[in-house]
C-alpha cells in the first residue's frame, strides 16, 4: 500500500478503509484498553489522531512508544470522535520503526530558541521550526512562479570568484595551499579565490544576451556580526534585467514583495496563523498591507530630511552622505509612511562602482525597498553601462580594471541600460513569519564560531 502524507488525510472529504500513514510521535495518551497516538510527518502543522486498542498483535510494544519514536501506521480513516480534528485513524496495524530513548530533547512543553540552536538537527520536529521551513520551501517556489511568468530565465552564476562585488572585502578565502603557507601561483586557481558574496556581475552578463534572468542560491561574506540580521551563509534572489532603467527596476521589487505576500497568505495560512498567534500579534496585518498597499518611493535626499525633523532619539546619527540604519529604515516605514518604503537616488560615496551615476555627479541610481520590522530587504540600482563613467568609477575606489577586464568590456559591445537587485531571501522570511533572528530561518546557520551540523 502507497504511504499517504498526512496533510492529504487531513484534507479528505471522505472516510478510507485502507490507508497507510508513516511519521513521528509527538505525543501519546494511554487509556484502559485503548491509546491515542498524535501522529506528524512533517507535511503539515496538524497531527493526525490514531487509535490504537488493545487488539492490535504488538499493543504492549504499541504501549511502550515515547515522544520521538517513529512508527508505520495502517488502518480505517474515520470522523473523529472527538473534538479538534475532523479525522482519525484506527490503527489495524502499527510498525515500529525507531523507538526513541526517554531522553529525546523535544518533549510537550516550551523550548527556547537558544536552547533548540543547540539542537539544529532536530528543532525542524517542532511545530515553530517546522512551519518556519515549510514556508521557506513554498516560497522558494513562488520565487520561481514570480520569474518564470514573467519570462526570466534562471541561471546559476559561480559559488568561487575571483572578484568582489561589493567591494568591501568581506569574503572568505578559498585555497588548497597547506596551512604553512606557499605561493600564491602554486594554488588551485594560481589567483586568489573567494567564495562569492554575489551573482550579480555574472548575471549582468547573461542578461545582456538572454534580456531578463535571475539566479537564486548561496551567497557568503566574512562580516565578523553576531546581529539577528547577520549571517555567514545566506541565499539571494538577484533578478538582472535588460533595457531596464531604474523605475521599472523599482516596480518589479514592489511587484515581487507584494506577490511573494500575497502568495503566502494563500499557500501557509494554517503556518501563518502559528506565527500570528505566538510569535507576532501584528503579522497578519503587516502582510496585508505588503500584499495590498502601493509603496511609498522618494529620494534619499527627502528621506534624511524627514528623519532629520523627527526628533527621534536615533541610537545612529543621521545626515547627508551617512547610510541608513536600520533604526531609520524602520522608521521611515512604522511610524511615518506606515507602508513599504523605496528610496532612491542615493550619494555616490556610500554606494558601490556598478550603480550608474545620475547627471548630478554626485548620485548614482540605487535604490532599497525597506519595510516594516526588517528595514532593507532589497537592494538594487540601474548599472552604469557606460565604458568610461564606469571605469573613472572603478578607478577612484581601487578595483583593478585588468581584473574585471570582461566587466568592462560588456560595456563595449553593445551595450545596454540594465538594472537589477538583490532580495535577502532569510530576511524575506524573518519579514513573512515574524520570526526575528534570521539564525531561527536557517535549518543550519553559520555564523561567527559557529560552523556546527
Amino acid at each position: 500500500m502507497k504511504r499517504t502524507k498526512i496533510a492529504l488525510l487531513l484534507q479528505a472529504t471522505a472516510p478510507a478503509n485502507e490507508i497507510l500513514a508513516k511519521g513521528w510521535v509527538r505525543t501519546k495518551r494511554d487509556a484502559k484498553g485503548f491509546s491515542f497516538i498524535e501522529l506528524n510527518d512533517g507535511s503539515c502543522l496538524s497531527n493526525l489522531q490514531v487509535l490504537a486498542n488493545e487488539n492490535l498483535p504488538n499493543y504492549d510494544e504499541v504501549r511502550k512508544l515515547t515522544t520521538g519514536s517513529s512508527v508505520s501506521v495502517s488502518g480505517r480513516l474515520v470522523a473523529s470522535q472527538g473534538s479538534g480534528q475532523k479525522w482519525e485513524v484506527q490503527a489495524t496495524e502499527i510498525q515500529i520503526i525507531g523507538l526513541a530513548p526517554e531522553s529525546f530533547p523535544l518533549q510537550k512543553k516550551r523550548h527556547s530558541d537558544e536552547f533548540l540552536r543547540t539542537i539544529a538537527h532536530l528543532r525542524p520536529r517542532t511545530n515553530k521550526y517546522s512551519a518556519a521551513f515549510r514556508i521557506r520551501s513554498e516560497l522558494s517556489f513562488a520565487i520561481h512562479q514570480f520569474f518564470h511568468e514573467r519570462g526570466f530565465r534562471y541561471i546559476h552564476t559561480p559559488i568561487l570568484t575571483a572578484s568582489d562585488c561589493e567591494g568591501a572585502g568581506e569574503m572568505f578565502r578559498v585555497t588548497t595551499l597547506p596551512p604553512s603557507g606557499g605561493k600564491i601561483e602554486e594554488d588551485f586557481f594560481g589567483v586568489e579565490a573567494n567564495l562569492t558574496v554575489s551573482g550579480q556581475l555574472e548575471g549582468e552578463m547573461l542578461a545582456l544576451s538572454l534580456g531578463d534572468v535571475y539566479t537564486f542560491g548561496p551567497t557568503f561574506r566574512a562580516e565578523n556580526s553576531n546581529t539577528r540580521r547577520h549571517a555567514a551563509e545566506f541565499w539571494m534572489i538577484e533578478p538582472e534585467m535588460a533595457f531596464c532603467d531604474l523605475q521599472e527596476n523599482m516596480s518589479t521589487a514592489e511587484d515581487l514583495i507584494q506577490y511573494l505576500a500575497r502568495h503566502t497568505m494563500e499557500h501557509c495560512a494554517e503556518d501563518l496563523n502559528l506565527f500570528a498567534k505566538f510569535v507576532d500579534k501584528e503579522l497578519m496585518a503587516r502582510l496585508e498591507v505588503l500584499a495590498k498597499a502601493e509603496f511609498m518611493r522618494l529620494p534619499y535626499k527627502e528621506a534624511v530630511s524627514i528623519l532629520e525633523k523627527s526628533r527621534h532619539p536615533f541610537e545612529y546619527a543621521v545626515g547627508y552622505g551617512l547610510d541608513l540604519q536600520s533604526e531609520h529604515e524602520r522608521y521611515l516605514t512604522e511610524a511615518h509612511f506606515k507602508k513599504p518604503v523605496i528610496v532612491f537616488d542615493y550619494p555616490k560615496t556610500i554606494k558601490p562602482f556598478y550603480m550608474r551615476l545620475n547627471d548630478d555627479d554626485q548620485t548614482v541610481a540605487g535604490m532599497d525597498v525597506l519595510v516594516a520590522g526588517i528595514g532593507e530587504i532589497i537592494g538594487g540600482s540601474q548599472r552604469e553601462e557606460r565604458y568610461d563613467i564606469l571605469l573613472k568609477r572603478m578607478e577612484q575606489m581601487g578595483l583593478s580594471k585588468e581584473k574585471y577586464w570582461w566587466y568592462l568590456e560588456s560595456r563595449q559591445y553593445g551595450s545596454v541600460p540594465h538594472s537589477g537587485f538583490g532580495l535577502g531571501f532569510e530576511r524575506l522570511i524573518m519579514l513573512v513569519t515574524g520570526i526575528n533572528n534570521i539564525r531561527d530561518v536557517i535549518p543550519f546557520p553559520r555564523t561567527p564560531k559557529n560552523i556546527e551540523f
